[in-house]
């Protein structure tokens, strides 16, 4: 949770002072999806959201996650519209609406399983409409991961 005395006052930390998340989250992250999540069929590589207002946060974390697991990290999502913040979104309908054409996808995309990696969800509509894209390119499936829920916090 965004902001908790767990892993969430790090992500916070790394997200809003330091501009890039702490390798105890990598080595957390890695641990969490081989250990006890174990995706099945386990992920071929790692695909990421990006960011505008943040272009380096994700990458760089998605990054050096897949090379802890061993995995190639791939760019192949483009934000291609400027978008509000998914919280000051009114209703799900409105968060929909602006992430819906907000993506797509620029580059060939591998037919294997995916972990789709991303900083924070608020409404989890990006991950939806950015899993979509990458099954409709052919990766299935998708196992989206995000570092932080915000859960009606601010995620500023």
């Amino acid at each position: 949770m965004w902001g908790d005395g767990g892993w969430g006052r790090l992500v916070r930390k790394g997200r809003l002072l330091d501009g890039r998340f702490d390798e105890q989250l990598v080595a957390a992250a890695r641990d969490l999806i081989r250990g006890r999540w174990q995706p099945d069929p386990a992920p071929e590589w790692v695909a990421f959201v990006p960011s505008l207002r943040r272009p380096e946060l994700v990458p760089d974390f998605a990054h050096r996650l897949a090379r802890s697991l061993g995995l190639a990290c791939l760019g192949v999502v483009v934000k291609v519209a400027v978008t509000d913040p998914q919280k000051t979104m009114q209703n799900s309908r409105q968060q929909y609406r602006n992430v819906r054409d907000a993506f797509e996808i620029g580059g060939e995309v591998p037919s294997g399983p995916v972990l789709l990696l991303d900083d924070m969800v608020d409404s989890r509509w990006t991950m939806t409409v950015v899993g979509l894209l990458l099954r409709e390119a052919g990766s299935v499936p998708v196992f989206p991961f995000a570092l932080a829920d915000t859960a009606g916090r601010s995620g500023t």
